[in-house]
């Protein structure tokens, strides 16, 4: 039987509850803890000439899961390794569960349940008319937001990014890199220690509503190997944080 800390919840790591949730202090709802670390990396950002804004932040189970059935049901689209639409009428089952979890994590598995990550853009180099897609163009280095993304993989490399680090800076077989997404890793590796495979396949497949539900019982090791738990060398740089006692678990 897995134990959680005592200040963690089943709720918190799989997106069922919002108490750890502040819903106003930033453009979009985080981990109340991280806002003033954000808004640190925000100072040092502006200081460097770029406008960092986080789009997306904290994402509940019934949002992730809206996304996921829409997608089992190709009524969203489902992308290829490449990022261009797949035709899901080809796919296995199982073949479609990995490509989906290739872009979009499982309900109940998203790290974004934790309210932890912010996926992040330069707002200083887009007008109000434009559609952020969050793509690998987007964020690749001759992309719209590529020198802020430049400048950010020189903080994180200092350790001076606040805590902040890229949970899928490297294409390792799993979820597809995101520049993008941010990590506060003080507090996301906590939550990621206490995801155990048993714990969350128990919360995950207990939901009948889930589409395509016994294919992911099926191969859940993998899953769970390939797409949940990521390589926690991501957190390395954020040694120096994650020593400071007041955040220490």
């Amino acid at each position: 039987m897995t134990i959680l800390p005592t200040d963690l919840t089943i709720g918190e790591l799989t997106g069922k509850t919002s108490t750890h949730i502040d819903f106003d202090r930033l453009a979009t709802p985080v981990h109340r803890q991280i806002v003033a670390p954000f808004r640190a990396l925000q100072r040092d950002a502006r200081a460097a000439g770029f406008d960092l804004q986080p789009v997306s932040g904290f994402r509940d189970y019934s949002r992730q899961l809206a996304i996921w059935n829409g997608k089992a049901a190709g009524q969203r689209p489902v992308l290829n390794d490449s990022g261009e639409p797949l035709n899901i009428a080809d796919c296995s089952d199982a073949e479609l569960v990995r490509a989906i979890l290739r872009w979009s994590a499982l309900p109940g598995a998203s790290r974004h349940h934790w309210g932890t990550e912010v996926d992040v853009i330069d707002a200083g180099t887009i007008d109000a008319a434009y559609q952020v897609q969050l793509t690998p163009e987007e964020v690749a280095d001759d992309g719209v937001f590529g020198p802020m993304h430049r400048w950010l993989d020189e903080v994180i490399a200092r350790g001076d990014s606040h805590g902040f680090v890229r949970p899928y800076a490297l294409d390792q077989g799993g979820i597809a890199p995101e520049r993008w997404h941010l990590s506060y890793a003080p507090l996301a590796a906590r939550y990621h220690a206490a995801l155990k495979p048993e714990l969350l396949g128990a919360a995950v497949l207990a939901d009948e509503s889930l589409a395509l539900r016994e294919t992911v019982q099926g191969i859940w090791g993998e899953i769970y190997a390939r797409f949940v738990d990521v390589d926690r060398a991501c957190y390395a740089t954020a040694d120096a944080v994650l020593s400071t006692p007041d955040l220490k678990g």
